[in-house]
């Protein structure tokens, strides 16, 4: 299914991974292209080259949980495809756990009704590897059982569930896009900022940098304009509607090994680390299977590399400075 001359409304398309798929989906060239975002950790700046690209990109200050807003949203805009990707982070749910979880799968059921009522032709949900929890085994496939650990987790879950129940029940045509841990530029380096901005600023503050736990934790790091291009390719894919895919590079990364790349490539590998408790719901290890993906779409993304971590850093050093 093509995205040429379609109505795409992206949720969450001012955040992190939403305003990279913003920017990868341009480069279809849709009829129209409609961002709906609250803002909580979206930021104007994050479509600041959507922009210079497409002066008629329509931004949406607005609820994304709000079943009758989105329903006017998508009437009033022709919208044919959505990809949801609007969001509570999941350091939020470790202190507002109940709005983390009322608003995120508030957020999945109002598209889900949304399609049932054929309002839209698709919808591509874009869920986290944290509803797995911890792995099991590994590499962890899309059967790899649910258990989750933070409330954040559980909602992911439990939107998935939604999902699924809407495809079998009501036959909407809808996918689960499941990413492991993006990284790159734009990720947000505020309150619920992630490790790779973490360690960033802190180096560029001159502060020692502090590892939960005893860092030998695993993650599958994806750089983020492969999950937007990759997000683009599954739309297209018939094959995939109805399943749930993973986009990940196959390869767990320690925590311990990615600082200390980190510190590589700003020069000063003698930077000072503390180690403190681990973290409350901290899966211990996280590396997943993308076979699925692969015989779908026929790649994966690249494994975190050197240049993807150098662009990442230059970019949070020109927002430090």
């Amino acid at each position: 299914m093509s995205l040429r001359d379609r109505s795409v409304l992206v949720t969450g398309g001012a955040g992190f991974i939403g305003s990279h798929l913003v920017d990868r989906l341009l480069l279809e060239s849709p009829r129209r292209l409609v961002v709906v975002d609250n803002f909580f950790l979206g930021n104007e700046a994050n479509l600041a080259a959507a922009r210079g690209r497409r002066d008629d990109l329509e931004v949406l200050r607005l609820d994304a949980s709000d079943l009758a807003a989105m329903q006017d949203v998508v009437m009033a805009h022709g919208i044919e495809t959505v990809f949801d990707l609007a969001v509570v982070p999941l350091p939020t749910s470790l202190t507002y756990p109940h709005w983390t979880m009322q608003t995120n799968i508030g957020i999945t059921a109002t598209f889900c009704e949304i399609a049932r009522r054929g309002l839209i032709e698709r919808l591509v949900h874009m869920s986290s590897s944290e509803a797995y929890g911890s792995g099991k085994y590994v590499p962890m496939d899309e059967d790899h059982p649910d258990d989750a650990i933070t409330p954040y987790a559980a909602a992911k879950a439990a939107e998935d569930h939604i999902i699924r129940s809407y495809v079998r029940t009501f036959g909407i045509d809808a996918t689960v896009v499941r990413p492991f841990n993006n990284y790159g530029p734009r990720q947000n380096r505020g309150s619920y900022a992630g490790i790779i901005p973490i360690v960033i600023e802190r180096v560029v503050r001159g502060l020692p940098i502090e590892i939960h736990g005893d860092g030998e934790q695993t993650r599958d790091f994806t750089f983020v304009r492969d999950t937007a291009d990759l997000t683009v390719a599954i739309h297209e894919t018939s094959a995939a509607r109805g399943l749930e895919i993973n986009v990940a590079t196959g390869v767990g990364t320690s925590i311990n090994r990615l600082v200390a790349r980190i510190l590589e490539i700003m020069d000063v590998p003698d930077h000072p680390i503390e180690h403190a408790p681990a973290r409350p719901g901290d899966v211990r290890r996280h590396q997943a299977d993308a076979g699925r993906l692969v015989s779908l779409v026929g790649r994966q993304p690249a494994v975190l590399s050197d240049d993807a971590l150098a662009e990442t850093v230059e970019w949070y050093r020109t927002q430090l400075t």
